[in-house]
This record gives C-alpha cells, structure tokens and sequence, in this order.
C-alpha cells in the first residue's frame, strides 16, 4: 500500500500543470512576447523535470541567451532558435494555442558559414507538412534541400532567391501547434537529390505591390518615360522587367522612334532628343554589375588563399601513341554503348601509381604544427567547367579502382555536376586536382592549388607533332603537354621532377600498368 501511494504521488509530481495556470496579463505598456515553446511545468512540479526538459542536444549550439519561465508556463528567451524533432515530442492539452517559430539555417557543412537562397517551394500562407521541402539553398560545397520539421502554416518568410544566408538566420516564421514544438537547436538539412537551377540569377525586388520584378534603375527609366511598369510585359527571368522591355514599350506608344536602317532614305531618320539618346547610349554601352553567386563565390575565396601559397609549376611533354592505340582498342572492343573510353580516365590510374610511389605529391599541410599529412586515400579531383561555374568533384579511392570503374564513376559526376546536383561528399576530400584544359583549348596552364592540396596538374590538348625516333627518322607522334603546380613549402623541385618522370613512364608505356595493378 505504501509502495502504491507513493508511485501515485510520483506521477502526480512528474505530471505538467500547466492547464491548471492562469495566463500572465502582458503589460500595458507593451505587447506580450510571442510564445517560442511548448507547455512546460510549473514551480510546483518537479525541478528534475524542468532540467530534462531544458537539455540540449550535445552538438547543438550555445544559446544566445539563457530561457527564461514566463508565468503562462512557457519558456522564452532572446535569439532563442527552435526546430521540430519528433523523437522527443509530448503531447498538448487540447485547444492549446498554436506557436509562432522561427526556421533558422542550420550548419549545413564543416566549415561553411553562409548559403545562397535559390529558391523557395512554399510560400506565405501555404500548409506544411512535416519533412516536406522548404526551400534550396547552395553552399561553397554542394547543393541542399533544406526540409521542415514541422507541420504548420508558413507566417513569413524573410529572404528571397539570390540572397545569401548566414548560418543560424531566420529562414521563415511558421504557425505550429504546440504538439509539433520540441526544443532542439540544429538540426542538418537533408543532401540535395533536386535537379539543380540557375544560381547566378540575381536577387528579386518588387517593382510594386503586384510583385512585378525590376530593379531600381529600370523603374526610374520607366518613370521618366511616364510608363507604368505594370503593363509592361518582362521578358527576364521569372517576369523581370528589363531595360529593354522598357525601351521596347515605349517605341510601341510612340515615345520615342528606333533610328531607321542606314539603307533607307535618310528623309526617313527621325531624330531623338538628346536625353533620349543618352538614355539609349547608357541601354546599349552601360556597365552592369553581375553579382557572383554559388560556385563562383567560392572560386573567388578558394583561388585568394591559394595565390598566397608559394607554386613551384614543372612543364612536361608525354608521348601518347601506346595510350591512343590502347584507348581504340578498349573502344572497339566496348560491348556497352553507355560507356565512352576517354583518355582521362587511363591519365586518372596512372597518377594514382605513381602517388603511390611519392605519396609527398598526395599530402597536405597544417602550418599550426608545420606537419604534413600523408593521406591514406587517392581522391583525385577533376575540374569541370558548368554553366553554374567551376567545380571540382572528386573520384574516392583511385588506387582502390580499376579503369572501367573510374570511367562509369566520371561519367557519374559529370552528370551531376552538370544538373547542379553534386553531393558535399563528391565535393570535399580530394587530395590531388586534375585540371583538363586540353578539353577546350590550350597547351600549357599555370594553375593554382585547389587548398589544402599540394599538387595540380594542367592537362593540355593532345596533338600531332613531328619527333625522331630512334634512328633519327621523323614521324607523326600524339603528344601532351602537361603541367604540375605544387606548394613549394612542401614539394621541392626535385622531388616533383621524379613523380612526373614515374607518372610519364606509365602512359608512354601503359602496359606497365599491369605489373602493378591489384
């Protein structure tokens, strides 16, 4: 019986008492905070309770600022971020209040401190259900779908595509009943698995309350003509209104005529005022500022810190002819018309060999200890040029691969690197870039290092050229040039000649490959 009364008097002090709490009155003089969190136990239950209630997650972030306990039982606390996490949700008291959160951007990467918004799947006012796709965003390294934990009605939303976020910044505000609220401070955005879009599409601006799209200067050209910008049709991304549906526009209603073709009767030229022609000159020969977005923010910070390395660049040329032969004879003898045998692929598997022998080239350096780090694994980085910018994806465990998988493994991040959909595990990790210019044009580069690697290789196009063989007989021989840029803090010249020496030998004799291949 004892044991009973006791058991009962636990659960009675571990049940919340909120419902029995009268709500606190705001004061006059301002409004009330908004309600940031779910019911929560008074002073009279027990303070064991409070403090579970109250624990974080270990890798979530420091707060802002300490929660607080208002007297409506609810916990409050400036710059005080709540997510969804339904492992820990408890049920509310019917007819409970709904709640007003905030969605900030969490951590979506090592390293990564802000996100450029590309687009948003909902917009104000529209249900959500949990787990479903809020928005995209593109970091430095990769393309992500961030999703919401909750369900809820989205209240606001505070950036439009083409703004860049900061990690932890509100995203949007949703509505959501207390039955979805839980405190818990970061939660990870699911891998991108959406097909990619335009970053380098600037940020929207309203040109009025109907949410036609233009920017200031386009409105003040409008304005001078008298034009409404409403009824002009854009013809930009999304609607945009640009300079020239302005200027369009108003040749339709007269304001102003296009000069006549100069073949036609010079009677017929009608002359335009000079504020019009200077109008017209700021249209056609105008500077435009292009903001930089996505991959090509990030080449901007990636190639400053490297340019502050000391490069010590090794130009060489290697013969190709046993390489082009061998590549025809895999091609023909290529029985999977998904598959296309390249050069790259063989270049790829060779230098794994021969970083194998002078694992220095596959390093990296940590000047707080001036140690290098020997990397266990060949993740060999190839540069692709995208209409979304350079990227440099890299292919996992090269030593660990024959060929064929590098080829079909290739094929796969070109793909995704092209529809914008690269993984941050594609994107992170290498260990040594590859650069093929020889693909567009050119002989030679001076690359950069792709940090914190120590070594680069250009790869020029491969050409016909005259060379003597042995008896001193010219012939038509497939040469490459090829050049090697290492950190000179690391690499010495000498060190960097003999790794391209094992490197050339494997392509001038390919077969060599087979006496190390496993």
């Amino acid at each position: 019986m004892a044991c009973t009364r006791l058991a009962s008097r636990s659960r009675r002090l571990l049940r919340p008492a909120v419902a029995s709490l009268p709500r606190a009155s705001p004061p006059a003089s301002r409004p009330p905070p908004p309600l940031v969190g779910p019911a929560s136990p008074t002073s009279s239950s027990s303070p064991l309770l409070r403090r579970l209630l109250q624990l974080r997650s270990p890798a979530a972030a420091p707060l802002a600022s300490p929660a607080r306990l208002l007297g409506d039982g609810r916990f409050s606390g400036d710059g005080r971020r709540w997510f969804a996490s339904e492992a820990s949700a408890a049920p509310a008291p019917a007819g409970e209040a709904a709640e007003l959160v905030e969605v900030p951007l969490a951590q979506t990467g090592e390293g990564i401190a802000e996100c450029e918004l590309l687009r948003w799947f909902v917009s104000e006012g529209d249900l959500v259900d949990e787990f479903q796709p809020l928005c995209e965003v593109q970091s430095d390294k990769a393309t992500i779908e961030i999703t919401s934990r909750f369900k809820g009605k989205v209240h606001q939303v505070h950036f439009g595509p083409g703004d860049i976020v900061k990690v932890g910044e509100n995203l949007l505000n949703m509505i959501v009943g207390d039955s979805q609220i839980v405190w818990h401070d970061n939660i990870a955005p699911q891998p991108d698995k959406s097909p990619g879009m335009d970053s380098t599409r600037p940020s929207s601006e309203d040109g009025s309350s109907s949410g036609i799209l233009s920017t200031p200067a386009v409105r003040h050209l409008a304005k001078q003509y008298g034009l409404n910008i409403n009824e002009i049709q854009g013809t930009g991304n999304d609607g945009r209104v640009l300079k020239e549906d302005v200027l369009n526009y108003a040749v339709s209603k007269g304001l102003y005529k296009e000069s006549s073709p100069v073949f036609e009767d010079s009677t017929g030229q009608v002359e335009l005022l000079e504020e019009e022609k200077s109008l017209l000159d700021v249209h056609r020969y105008g500077d435009k500022k292009i903001p930089l977005r996505g991959y090509q923010r990030s080449m901007v910070k990636s190639m400053s810190l490297a340019a502050k390395v000391p490069h010590f660049h090794y130009l060489e040329e290697i013969n190709c002819d046993a390489l082009v032969k061998l590549k025809t004879s895999f091609q023909n003898e290529n029985k999977d018309h998904n598959i296309k045998h390249t050069f790259l692929p063989f270049l790829i598997k060779s230098l794994s060999m021969a970083l194998s022998k002078y694992p220095l080239l596959n390093s990296s350096l940590i000047e707080e200890t001036n140690e290098v780090v020997l990397k266990g694994s060949h993740n060999i980085g190839v540069a692709m040029a995208t209409e979304h910018g350079l990227v440099v994806p890299n292919i996992k465990t090269v030593q660990s691969l024959s060929i064929l998988e590098i080829t079909k493994e290739l094929a796969r991040l070109h793909e995704m690197a092209s529809h914008n959909r690269l993984a941050s595990a594609d994107i992170t990790g290498g260990t040594v870039t590859l650069s093929n210019i020889g693909a567009i044009g050119g002989k030679f580069g001076s690359p950069l290092l792709n940090l914190p690697e120590v070594a680069i290789i250009a790869l020029g196009r491969i050409q016909k050229l005259p060379r003597f063989d042995d008896n001193k007989n010219v012939y038509p021989s497939s040469i490459i040039n090829v050049t090697i840029g290492a950190d000179h803090r690391v690499v010495d010249g000498a060190t960097l000649a003999r790794f391209c020496n094992e490197w050339k030998s494997l392509v001038e004799k390919p077969e060599l490959l087979l006496l190390h291949m496993r």
